[in-house]
């Protein structure tokens, strides 16, 4: 009985060491996950959305630290030093989500790439950053295609998603 008492005691430290690295692989702060987009694990649940933006999002996760909620980005492709600016904009709309669904602004939000992770900062500067492109991009959508093409390749032309609407097109 004794043996089977230690037997069982290693398997459940062996276990837990084993989960706690896989933990710390994944690039997840330390916190409890409460929201996660991954359909294998669990089914997926609404996306984020705020009226007041008309934006909608799901991160790729949600940890809750305390009383925030930290949005968790997993990117699939190896950064080089720094994280490209474009996923930055999307942590911090996802950030701006948080804030506005959940009422708690979060401190920062996670990027995590197969070969580094940055926790970045949310400041009211990317906020600004973030709601400045929002409402660039929605303008830009309502003046439906009022940028003038930018390229003289009817390659790209072909390959445009605004290909229906565009009276700049090559072909």
């Amino acid at each position: 009985m004794f043996i089977l008492a230690i037997l069982l005691l290693f398997t459940a430290l062996l276990l837990l060491w084993g989960s706690s690295r896989m933990l710390r692989s994944s690039g997840l702060p330390e916190g409890r996950l409460i929201y996660a987009d991954a359909r294998q694990w669990q089914p997926v649940v609404e996306p984020l959305f705020d009226p007041h933006y008309a934006l909608t999002g799901k991160p790729d996760y949600l940890v809750q630290q305390g009383k925030y909620l930290i949005p968790v980005e997993v990117k699939s492709k190896e950064v080089k030093a720094l994280p490209l600016e474009a996923h930055i904009m999307q942590l911090a709309a996802y950030c701006l989500l948080v804030h506005q669904c959940y009422g708690i602004r979060p401190p920062y939000g996670i990027l995590h790439y197969p070969n580094r992770t940055f926790a970045v900062k949310y400041t009211p500067r990317m906020e600004a950053q973030v709601i400045q492109l929002i409402e660039a991009i929605k303008d830009s959508k309502a003046k439906e295609m009022a940028l003038n093409r930018s390229h003289n390749s009817s390659s790209r032309c072909l390959h445009c998603g605004y290909q229906d609407i565009c009276d700049q097109k090559l072909m």
